[in-house]
């Protein structure tokens, strides 16, 4: 996973993933054809080692035109998250590392009118306030389509694992080196439900890279 959160520390630990606040501050929604450039090549500037192309965005777009949000601040683009919405046998051979999370194939992606069975997060970048926006792209998550998909990530950073910690995630074990997992909160059993609503760090400030998987 890729990440990286410039400028503005307003985002912190307060909450979880799924109770991040909506805000009218940020826009947040699926990218549009006329921002394709423009996010990749912040990408590729912010983010080392990213190589993405606005070509390879339009085609991944032609799968799922929702696995790409925007985040904008009027009609200045601040950021970008992207997903793989995997399918019952993706997330099978994720946690079997069974393919390559820059690649995936499509047979493990859930087609667009299908329930997603897992939110794998691809990549992230927001400059200044822009992360704040994650509370709108949380709050478009809460879909029925991607309601019953927990969220997984496999960062490789300290950095990264604060971020994610402060989001709710923690390690899974698994085959797949360093995965992370955020369970909805309606996906837990009764008992675990307080304890793992907790807040667990403190959001890290400053940037955030993580290299590419």
């Amino acid at each position: 996973m890729q990440i990286l959160q410039r400028g503005s520390t307003e985002f912190t630990a307060r909450h979880q993933l799924d109770a991040l606040p909506l805000t009218e501050m940020i826009a947040a929604h699926p990218v549009t054809p006329d921002l394709l450039g423009e996010l990749a090549a912040l990408a590729r500037r912010e983010i080392p080692g990213v190589r993405a192309s606005e070509r390879e965005l339009a085609e991944f777009l032609r799968h799922d035109p929702e696995s790409i949000f925007a985040l904008c601040r009027g009609k200045r683009l601040l950021g970008g998250i992207a997903f793989l919405y995997l399918n019952c046998a993706g997330l099978d051979a994720l946690l079997l590392d069974e393919f390559n999370l820059n690649e995936p194939p499509r047979q493990y992606l859930a087609r667009p009118d299908e329930d997603a069975a897992a939110i794998y997060v691809w990549a992230l970048v927001a400059r200044g306030r822009g992360a704040v926006g994650l509370g709108n792209v949380a709050h478009a998550m809460r879909a029925p389509r991607y309601r019953a998909a927990d969220y997984y990530a496999q960062p490789s950073s300290a950095e990264g694992r604060a971020f994610l910690g402060a989001l709710g995630f923690a390690p899974l074990a698994s085959f797949q080196p360093d995965l992370w997992w955020y369970q909805r909160p309606w996906n837990r059993l009764p008992e675990v439900l307080a304890p793992s609503l907790q807040s667990t760090t403190q959001f890290v400030k400053g940037s955030l890279a993580d290299a590419r998987h």
